[in-house]
């Protein structure tokens, strides 16, 4: 027998050489964010039939968020057609529906679109499915303060952000005025401080002299954390300056503070001596945590894996669910020690996951497998026009190098548009950044009543459908079986 051919003690291709001996092997991934869309480039060429099951109909470049956010770009420029982007790939097949079960007995996934069912069975499966906000058990604060991670969510915060400038300019009222134009972004991490770095450039720059019975620049833009410090992960030097960048910008930094009530009219919060105190502001964003998709919990009751206290699955050493060698976990829903939930590790992530997969067919052991090992290749965070923070590691040692300003910024710039999808996107992106940077135009300021309430109504008509299937269970939806991609 020649080292090519897969032997009796290779369990991760049992499945396809019960269906014959030129059945392809079935790659099933979960997720088109920057995890699931590594995944299915790397598998182009291989010898196996690869089905991406996505909920949206696009990949998501989810850092430039905050950007669709306050109109310095637009949602197109950061969420290509997923169809499109793998359209060259013969082997890949892209269904559209959230994953409501995953059967690692049976080896089959089951999504769902609408009352449409698709059932979608694998030989391996690739689990990106991401993460979603976290309001730390308070999931009513979401009605009030939307969090980014999402287009919907951009562009729902954008309609807030601007139509509070609207409302205000038609208020007579001193106090209606003066919380309307209080802008207050939950959470000091990279997205906390980007977010709220961009409202007061907002406020200050593109909509100075716009109004005329308001003066945007006397807005207040409130950045709240419970934590001691702005950025924490960056650590000391580059947090204090981060910080003393958004102060100079206008931002109002408080820190130790927990947000403990809220409702559309403010937020009360709780200082570190236990005083609370209200906070009158109509718009605000939540950027303070992350949950786990839950379908680590459905992996973790059907195997002897573990969460972590966000919901993550504690993977083995090759980024497997115990006693599952062909179901590999990656992206924000795995919990690997030293790998943060960036793009970074799911990335990288995939990359482990789909050489492994093509190792196996090739007759390699699966409990013979490299442990996955991650580089950190550093972070960025942007604090305004010309500064952003950076922190490179250095390898092999534990030291860093840390620097922040202009050199950061660009360094910042380059990277993004670097990891963007496709040439046009990076293009039209830089043109949009040429401009809103060197002026204070920004190109995206439109907005629609239903970016603003649609969600709210959305969320009230898939409530209204779970009780009609709940009350009407004799009316089944249309299952599909997909064998192969």
């Amino acid at each position: 027998m020649n080292d090519d051919t897969p032997t009796d003690e290779t369990p991760i291709d049992a499945p396809t050489r019960e269906r014959g001996e030129n059945a392809r092997h079935r790659v099933v991934i979960i997720g088109s964010g920057f995890g699931g869309l590594t995944a299915a480039r790397q598998l182009a060429k291989a010898d196996v039939d690869v089905t991406v099951i996505a909920r949206t109909t696009h990949h998501l470049f989810q850092p430039l968020l905050y950007q669709v956010a306050t109109g310095l770009i637009s949602e197109g420029q950061i969420a290509p057609a997923l169809r499109v982007v793998l359209r060259k790939q013969s082997n890949t097949t892209v269904v559209l529906g959230e994953v409501e079960t995953i059967d690692l007995e049976r080896r089959s996934v089951t999504s769902r679109l609408l009352e449409r069912v698709t059932e979608t069975s694998f030989d391996s499966l690739i689990v990106a499915a991401g993460a979603d906000q976290s309001y730390f058990g308070n999931d009513r604060f979401a009605e009030y303060a939307p969090g980014l991670k999402t287009i919907d969510d951009a562009l729902e915060l954008r309609g807030r952000i601007l139509g509070a400038f609207e409302q205000a300019e038609l208020s007579d009222d001193p106090d209606e005025r003066a919380r309307l134009l209080t802008f207050v972004v939950v959470g000091a991490g990279a997205t906390g401080v980007e977010m709220a770095g961009q409202i007061a450039e907002m406020a200050t720059k593109t909509l100075r002299g716009s109004f005329r019975n308001i003066d945007p620049t006397e807005s207040r833009v409130i950045l709240l954390d419970a934590a001691p410090a702005v950025l924490p992960p960056y650590g000391g030097k580059l947090s204090r300056r981060a910080a003393k960048r958004l102060a100079k910008n206008g931002v109002e930094i408080q820190l130790g503070a927990m947000v403990v009530d809220m409702d559309y009219h403010g937020l009360v919060v709780k200082d570190q001596d236990g005083t609370t105190r209200r906070i009158e502001s109509q718009c605000k964003v939540w950027s303070a945590g992350v949950a786990a998709s839950p379908l680590g919990r459905q992996l973790a009751e059907q195997s002897d894996v573990e969460l972590d206290r966000a919901g993550r699955v504690k993977v083995e050493p090759d980024l497997t669910v115990t006693g599952h060698p062909n179901v590999f976990v990656v992206g924000d829903l795995m919990a690997v020690d030293g790998v943060p939930g960036m793009a970074q590790g799911a990335i990288q992530g995939a990359k482990y996951a789909t050489s492994a997969i093509q190792a196996g067919l090739r007759g390699a052991d699966p409990t013979a497998r490299k442990p996955f090992s991650y580089w950190d290749k550093g972070s960025m965070a942007t604090i305004a026009r010309y500064s952003a923070v950076a922190k490179i590691p250095i390898p092999g040692t534990s030291r860093s190098i840390e620097f922040s300003g202009f050199v950061a910024w660009l360094g910042w710039l380059f990277l993004h548009l670097l990891y963007l999808v496709g040439f046009r996107n990076r293009f039209t992106t830089l043109v949009d950044w040429f401009f809103a940077f060197t002026s204070r135009s920004r190109t995206q300021l439109a907005i629609t009543e239903q970016q603003v309430f649609a969600r709210n109504a959305i969320g009230v008509l898939e409530s209204l459908e779970r009780s009609d299937r709940t009350a009407a269970p004799d009316r089944a939806p249309r299952v599909e079986e997909r064998q192969s991609a």
